[in-house]
């Protein structure tokens, strides 16, 4: 018995939890409905409340208490020559030895600025640097040459560069709008398919080719947050598509946030990073 309780306790200590970080400020607003027990969670969203009353210029600049600028003394551009070309990167926190990697991979006409912009979508990059920057993990903010095999190959290099300067860490790839196409590749080569742990599709696509991939088979947790109102990718396709993974498997880790009356780039201003990431965590692979 006493054999098996240290086993426990080194296990359990060893089951990394995200500290908080501002969770008052950036908790869901009402839950309007749930089903599945609790994969899917229909969510209250108004403008007028979450983008107007939010931010001190709308759109453009968050109210100060959303943030934290202290982050950027750990913040740095980097750039890491690989054989599928340059990635320019953004990197905030431990580039070795840290406890969880979390990759963000933006959309069409975006940059590896727009994942670090301390400001916009409500200060929610600001969190998510400060979640990384806090519980020594690190978070990265590429560029990429496209949302095909030739992007997905530069951030399969980067993915490995880290992972090798942090063997333990969990690692998890958010990607926005047209960044989904890279989720999904990734998901499907060998190399990144047996090493990411965990997908979050912010206001993105739907990919069949995933129920064939080494991470679906490896059940790797995913994460969808989707606007009710999205005109670029229709919510009914991508909850279809959520749907269609617990029809494959009722105890698939996944989660989908529907943020009712939302729009494309809401998932990304309201997605909750700490808690997404802890569920993640509590079913990584």
């Amino acid at each position: 018995m006493a054999i098996l309780l240290q086993l426990f306790c080194v296990a359990y200590a060893n089951a990394l939890e995200l500290k908080p970080f501002k969770d008052d400020l950036f908790a869901y607003p009402v839950t309007l409905s749930s089903e599945s027990n609790g994969a899917y969670t229909v969510v209250d969203y108004r403008e007028l409340r979450d983008i107007n009353a939010r931010d001190e210029v709308p759109e453009r600049r968050v109210h100060a208490q959303y943030t934290e600028t202290g982050v950027r003394k750990v913040q740095q551009d980097l750039l890491l020559k690989t054989d599928a070309g340059d990635v320019h990167h953004i990197a905030v926190g431990k580039t070795g030895g840290a406890s969880i990697i979390v990759l963000y991979l933006h959309g069409q006409g975006g940059s590896r600025k727009q994942g670090t912009d301390d400001f916009t979508f409500g200060g929610n990059f600001n969190r998510i640097k400060n979640l990384m920057a806090g519980n020594g993990g690190l978070y990265l903010s590429p560029d990429f040459s496209d949302f095909g095999d030739t992007g997905a190959a530069q951030i399969a290099a980067l993915i490995d560069h880290y992972a090798e300067q942090s063997p333990s860490a969990k690692i998890f790839v958010a990607c926005g709008s047209m960044g989904g196409s890279l989720c999904w590749k990734l998901a499907a080569r060998n190399d990144t398919g047996r090493r990411i742990d965990g997908l979050l599709l912010l206001g993105s696509l739907w990919d069949e080719s995933f129920f064939s991939s080494p991470a679906f088979k490896r059940r790797v947790p995913v994460f969808f947050g989707q606007g009710s109102k999205d005109p670029v990718f229709p919510i009914e396709k991508q909850e279809a598509f959520f749907r269609s993974i617990l029809a494959k498997s009722k105890s698939y880790p996944t989660r989908f946030v529907r943020f009712e009356t939302g729009t494309h780039g809401t998932p990304i201003r309201m997605t909750d990073w700490r808690g997404t990431l802890n569920w993640m965590l509590s079913k990584a692979p």
